[in-house]
């Protein structure tokens, strides 16, 4: 019975503060709930909630840590050491709905104190699941989140993956051998993994992609003789680069900049998410449609026999925007699974990307045919409320708000 159990979990019955005040009344300290050694026994500022001036003096509503709203209390400036929720304060006054406001003897006008509560709590809320996000991640790269431009928290029922989900009745079949190489830069044998499959070999000493995009990526897998230094193992190496999640200002919903400096060619992130059949996409495509959004990707390198689902499972990229003149560039990608239907989805920057720059790829992209086998490179992109789609034929048309000079104004 108890190995029935494993996994399963019960929501508490106690709210965050019912349980906040036992721990104190027990002279408990809890992490999670935010009651430390500091502020068991000391007041420690949550955050600033209001703002007014008497006597010439200012004097700030706090909320504090650990416990209820009931225990809050006015302070004078010269009571508080929290510059960074000062500062925070006052930013978030000038950007209050109805302009700034000037504060009087008793306070700011509701609806302006209720902003900075529920600005209060979105951070919290966001700074939680920037907390989730790095601790489910594999890659290198951490991700930060913000939103200084709405009252948007977390998105609600989106899982964070490091690899595609598999959906009902698809089978990955593992790559059955490797290379034989010693140096697969100088001394690739037989071509090494590309060269087995009539390819070239896709990056150069840095690990910056070479090939023209519509060419295929065959990087060394777990059963090749060179080691995890191989510079044909770049993709299964994962995300680099630290990356923000930031809420964008012209009505796109979220977004995606890098915070350091990415050179030309570079490998940025996959496209993760669930892999489902062409027949569930087209049932899923359909419930999407209703809500205004989808986030379908057709893997159709070969035939159009799967796509790749992110809405509910997926990893950063699930937030990366569209744009007519983008900095990433899709490649097909294969690792440990050979079959041409299911390849892995990786975006490369197309030129040199400034630290602060948002990160964006077309999803009506064409590509230049440079063989046969370019032609197989999906070009089914568009959009439908901000996310990718797998049949533009079937949507209706969509207005782009990329901003961009050479901006096509639809996306399909």
């Amino acid at each position: 019975m108890a190995e029935n159990l494993k996994g399963c979990s019960v929501r508490c019955k106690s709210t965050w503060l019912q349980l906040q005040e036992l721990c104190r009344a027990r002279g408990l300290r809890c992490a999670a709930l935010g009651v430390t050694r500091r502020n068991l026994v000391e007041f420690e500022v949550e955050y600033l909630c209001d703002y007014k001036r008497s006597g010439g003096d200012e004097f700030y509503l706090v909320k504090w840590r650990g416990y209820p709203d009931s225990a809050n209390t006015w302070e004078p400036r010269k009571n508080l050491r929290c510059r960074g929720l000062l500062k925070q304060l006052h930013q978030d006054l000038a950007r209050a709905p109805g302009g700034p406001v000037r504060p009087g003897p008793r306070g700011l006008p509701p609806r302006v104190s209720s902003y900075l509560v529920q600005k209060a709590e979105q951070r919290q809320a966001l700074r939680r699941w920037e907390q989730q996000l790095n601790s489910t991640r594999s890659h290198r790269g951490r991700i930060a989140v913000e939103n200084e431009v709405d009252l948007h928290g977390p998105p609600r029922d989106f899982v964070y993956i490091n690899e595609y989900k598999v959906g009902a009745g698809i089978q990955l079949t593992p790559v059955a051998v490797g290379c034989e190489c010693s140096d697969c830069m100088a001394e690739a044998a037989g071509g090494c993994c590309p060269g087995a499959s009539h390819n070239k070999f896709a990056y150069n000493e840095a690990g910056l992609v070479r090939i023209r995009a519509g060419l295929p990526i065959y990087e060394c897998n777990s059963r090749c003789r060179c080691g995890s230094e191989c510079p044909n193992r770049v993709v299964q190496k994962g995300i680099r680069y630290n990356l923000c999640i930031f809420r964008t200002g012209n009505g796109r919903g979220w977004g995606v900049r890098t915070m350091e400096r990415i050179r030309k060619n570079s490998f940025v992130m996959e496209y993760i998410g669930e892999i489902i059949t062409s027949e569930e996409a087209e049932r899923r495509g359909q419930v999407y449609d209703r809500q205004g959004a989808t986030y379908l990707f057709d893997l159709d390198y070969v035939e159009d026999v799967y796509t790749v689902d992110a809405a509910h499972y997926g990893n950063i990229s699930h937030f990366v925007n569209h744009s007519c003149d983008p900095n990433l560039q899709v490649y097909n990608v294969f690792i440990e699974n050979l079959d041409e239907r299911l390849p892995r989805i990786a975006l490369f920057a197309t030129r040199p990307i400034r630290a602060g720059e948002e990160l964006t790829f077309d999803y009506n992209m064409h590509v230049d045919p440079v063989d046969a086998e370019s032609t197989r490179m999906d070009s089914n992109f568009g959009l439908a409320g901000g996310a990718l789609s797998s049949s533009p034929r079937s949507r209706g048309r969509i207005e782009c708000k990329c901003g961009a000079a050479a901006c096509r104004k639809y996306l399909f």
